[in-house]
Order: structure tokens, then C-alpha cells, then sequence
């Protein structure tokens, strides 16, 4: 079970996808078969296969690798067929030199691997024909073009909703995180209690760069996509608040490592550390109300200054009262962060 397990995603590709990957190689075999007459046009649906991918810029490199690939492997079976003819050990020495071009060539590993495919292909079932090399770098082309516009045509895909998606969710559990904080500094905790805390913190560092991944196959997503333009600049926006809200996680975990590390029963009674337990509980409503901008295209929002001059918390300067010995150092450790997560949130 392990086995077949392993074997399959956690979820499936979008149909969409399969529809488009279906149409594109339909066409491909099609139309090469119609350009050469009498030949089962494998090249051609097989780079129409590859190269419909998630994005259309995606799409554009896999069109050029496969190309690539397949040009030098017809090549190299080409020159090594005409030197030495064919047999079982041409085949076997085609291989060889093919991967070493690679490797010498540096490509990357959809090139690679197409080159010495290719020009077994080619010595395999072009053997004794002069054209067949020629037709299937022509056939690929054409396989690799109709796949790429198959992918442009049809709802170039967009992944701008997922990064949404990831940093609402990022945005929601950091809140969430200073709440629990909050309430750690009022309420008798555990060793338990405090280790579940930071580990719920440092989990945020995961969520932040899954979030990050999901930015950057947007931003993906929106190269040589003719959808582009009114997607860029509400992604642009999102990643300023993801990097804004990567500063408030990096407060946020030192702020949980330092009670974790230094708790006592006695800090919930300073009267310092109660303040900023309530400071921390509006910081996380401030959060909140700054996550309606995910996703959102500025120019039709309120500015930053007009939208966090609403924002109720954070706005009095905290009394800070003689702490305990024992507490003062960890007193001004949380004063300072929380002021940092403050000027971050209200984008001072």
C-alpha cells in the first residue's frame, strides 16, 4: 500500500488541464500526420504532451527543451549512423555519446534525457531512411507549437487564488499565534502548555515559505500569460504583505521562544506584562483587519495610511512599571518586538 501510495498525488491536476493536454495532442498527431503522410507522428503528440503545463511560461521552456533535445539527438544518430551504419552496438555508442553531450552541454534534465531517446528512435526506426531525421525535428516543432498555443488559447491558467489562499491562511494562524501569546502571559501554563506554543510559532516559518512557493507559481503563472494584466498588480501587493508579514512571524517566535524560555508563575502578575498581553490581543485584531487587502487590487482600496489610521490597537504608549528582578530583561525583550510587530502592522 506504501508502494501505490507513493505513487499518487494528493490531489488531482485540474481538468481543465487534462482537456488541454487532450486537445494538444489530438491536433499535434493531426496536423503532423496531415504534413507527413504514411507515419504515425509519435514526436509530435509526445511534445504535445510535455509541453502543456501548469503555465504558459512553463510551457514556453518545455517547448524549447524538448526541441532542443530532440535536435540533438537526431543529429547525433544522424552522424554516427552515417560513420559506423547500424547495429545493436551503434545503438548502445549513440547512447553513450548522447548523454555526454549532455553532460558536457550542461542542459537540464528534460533535454537531457530527450537526446539520447531521439537518437535511439532515430537508429531504431529511421534506419536506412534520409528524410526520417529531418521529419521528426520538423515534427516536434510542430507537436511543441501547438501545444503552447493550445495552452495560450484556452484559459491560460492563473495561480494568483491559491497564493491568496496560503497567505490568508498564514495571516489567520499568526493572529492566532499572538492570541495564544496573550493569553500565555495571563493565564498559569504548563511546561506542556509552552512547548505546544512554540512549536504552533516555529510551525509559521513552514507556512511562510509554502505561502512564498505559492507566490512565486503565481508569479509564474503570469509570464507570457495574455491574462496578465489585471492579475500583476494585486500579486505585486500580496507579496509586499507576505513580506511584511514574515517580519511580524519572526517577532512573533522570538517573542513565544523568550516566555517559553523564561517563564515563571510570577510574570502574569507584573502589571507591565498584562498591558502588553492586551497590546498583543489588538495587535492580533490589527492583523486581521490588515489581511482584508489580500487579494485585493489597491488602486480600488483604501490607501495603507487611510485603511491603519482605523486600526484601535497599539495607539497609547504603555506605562511600564518597576518589573521583578527576575522579569525585566524579558519585560524589555517583549516591548521591544511588540513595538517592531506595531510598526509593521500600521506600515510605520
Amino acid at each position: 500500500m506504501r508502494f501505490i501510495s507513493s505513487l499518487r498525488t494528493s490531489s488531482r491536476v485540474p481538468f481543465l488541464q487534462v482537456v488541454k493536454t487532450t486537445v494538444a495532442t489530438l491536433l499535434a498527431w493531426l496536423i503532423a500526420a496531415a504534413v507527413f503522410p504514411g507515419t504515425l507522428p509519435i514526436f509530435a503528440a509526445i511534445a504535445a504532451l510535455i509541453v502543456v503545463q501548469p503555465s504558459v511560461n512553463q510551457s514556453f521552456g518545455k517547448a524549447i527543451e524538448r526541441s532542443v533535445g530532440v535536435i540533438l539527438g537526431v543529429l547525433v544518430a544522424t552522424i554516427i549512423g552515417a560513420i559506423f551504419g547500424t547495429g545493436d552496438w551503434i545503438v548502445l555508442l549513440t547512447v553513450v555519446v548522447a548523454i555526454l553531450i549532455a553532460w558536457v552541454l550542461r542542459l537540464g534534465p528534460g533535454s537531457a534525457s530527450q537526446i539520447p531517446i531521439s537518437a535511439m528512435l532515430v537508429l531504431a526506426i529511421g534506419a536506412g531512411k534520409p528524410d526520417y531525421a529531418v521529419e521528426r525535428i520538423i515534427e516536434t516543432i510542430i507537436g511543441a507549437a501547438i501545444g503552447l498555443v493550445v495552452n495560450v488559447l484556452i484559459v491560460p491558467p492563473v495561480l494568483v487564488e491559491p497564493a491568496n489562499r496560503a497567505i490568508a491562511q498564514l495571516t489567520a494562524n499568526s493572529a492566532l499565534v499572538i492570541d495564544q501569546l496573550a493569553d500565555a502571559l495571563t493565564t498559569p501554563q504548563s511546561p506542556g502548555q509552552l512547548e505546544q506554543l512554540l512549536t504552533d510559532a516555529r510551525a509559521l516559518r513552514d507556512e511562510r515559505d509554502a505561502a512564498a512557493g505559492a507566490v512565486a507559481q503565481a508569479t509564474d503563472s503570469l509570464t507570457l500569460n495574455p491574462r496578465s494584466a489585471r492579475h500583476r498588480v494585486t500579486l505585486h501587493h500580496d507579496e509586499e504583505f507576505l513580506l511584511l508579514l514574515s517580519g511580524i512571524i519572526t517577532r512573533e517566535i522570538g517573542m513565544v521562544r523568550a516566555v517559553h524560555d523564561h517563564y515563571d508563575d510570577g510574570l502574569r502578575t507584573e502589571p507591565t506584562v498584562r498591558a502588553i498581553a492586551v497590546e498583543l490581543t489588538r495587535a492580533a485584531h490589527d492583523l486581521r483587519l490588515r489581511a482584508d487587502e489580500i487579494g485585493r487590487d489597491p488602486s480600488a482600496s483604501p490607501t495603507r495610511a487611510a485603511h491603519t489610521a482605523e486600526l484601535p490597537a497599539l495607539t497609547a504608549p504603555l506605562t511600564v512599571a518597576k518589573p521583578h528582578p527576575d522579569h525585566w530583561i524579558l519585560i524589555g525583550s517583549l516591548l521591544e518586538d511588540l513595538r517592531r510587530i506595531r510598526e509593521e502592522i500600521v506600515g510605520e
